[in-house]
């Protein structure tokens, strides 16, 4: 079976190769027909750059070839002898695949999208929407709490979408590009600040009548961790979600998390049960299945976040801008039904 795949064949150098893949078929693996897959912009360009923390467990070191892609949708093509959960023809999200023609991934890696008005594009996104709504369970948000999202990347933008759905208000968002405030605010923010103005602390402290209750950090970079921190009510959490790569930062931890009492949250999208969710730990099949349940019921819309949409052979150029421009757009795919 031949496909055509994505690779990073050296540091900052993206190519779309031929690959070869088996024809037959493990019991329980599923073959995918990809249609969209989406670009998870910071772990993608700690990959292709060649950061030598991308691991989050294990070594520091990186090695190429390497790709990713994780977050996609298609069509199945083929199942193996025990495959139950779905059948030939099924539309299907899958998660931890790569930016590849033809998956074929376990069964327990597709997740079939139960309802026809789910399109394939937010299907795409429902794995890397799983991320942020793993964070804000892990908070246990209550409804009407007010929370705050640093860094509006996807996760970011996402999260906020996300707080809104689940009831918190009012919802802060944070960051330095202006376009991207502006967009957060259209996505359901009340407010959204500049980390870089004098008085942002005070700012946050005051629309939330003396701090916030849930924080999402989503710079993955020591000082918004710490930044977040001071926006923070008694006995606030915060919910660690954006790559914290670099651990050369000081944190004041006697002020700003013992004494307040504050909880920090590992919420990397590895930390989470394998079989069996229960309150606040959900596994990925579950909060994707809750992703596209969300979708169809017309309470979160992924579609309208799409902002750029490329075929396959514009890789290379695609992957330029991710390096070179940190305004690259919040949510951009690849489009690969015409290499089917």
């Amino acid at each position: 079976m031949k496909t055509k795949q994505i690779v990073f064949t050296e540091p900052n150098t993206a190519k779309l190769l031929d690959r070869e893949l088996s024809d037959e078929l493990n019991p329980h693996d599923v073959a995918v027909q990809l249609a969209f897959s989406t670009i998870s912009t910071g772990t993608e360009r700690a990959n292709i750059m060649g950061d030598p923390n991308v691991n989050a467990f294990g070594a520091a070191g990186v090695s190429f070839p390497r790709s990713r892609g994780y977050s996609g949708a298609g069509t199945v093509m083929a199942v193996g002898s025990e495959v139950h959960s779905v059948r030939v023809g099924d539309r299907v999200a899958i998660f931890w695949g790569k930016h590849r023609s033809i998956q074929v991934l376990g069964e327990s890696n597709v997740v079939k999208i139960e309802d026809d008005t789910v399109s394939l594009q937010a299907a795409a996104m429902s794995f890397i929407a799983s991320f942020p709504m793993a964070a804000i369970r892990k908070t246990r948000l209550e409804m009407g709490e007010s929370a705050m999202v640093m860094g509006l990347g996807i996760l970011g933008m996402i999260a906020v979408k996300l707080l809104r759905v689940a009831g918190a208000v009012p919802i802060i968002a944070v960051d330095p590009n202006s376009k991207r405030r502006e967009m957060a605010l259209k996505n359901g923010a009340d407010f959204a600040f500049d980390p870089f103005e004098k008085d942002f602390a005070e700012q946050v402290r005051k629309v939330t009548d003396g701090g916030v209750a849930v924080a999402i950090e989503v710079t993955g970079v020591g000082a918004g961790f710490n930044e977040a921190l001071d926006c923070m009510a008694k006995f606030g959490r915060v919910a660690l979600l954006g790559c914290t790569r670099n651990s050369d930062f000081c944190v004041d931890y006697y002020r700003k998390i013992h004494a307040p009492g504050i909880t920090v949250i590992g919420a990397h999208t590895i930390a989470r049960p394998e079989s069996e969710s229960h309150p606040g730990w959900f596994t990925h099949r579950d909060d994707i299945k809750a992703v596209l349940k969300l979708c169809a019921g017309g309470r979160l819309d992924l579609d309208g976040m799409i902002e750029e949409t490329h075929t396959p052979y514009d890789c290379e150029s695609v992957y330029e801008r991710l390096i070179s421009n940190r305004d690259f757009p919040v949510v951009v795919q690849f489009d690969w039904r015409e290499l089917s």
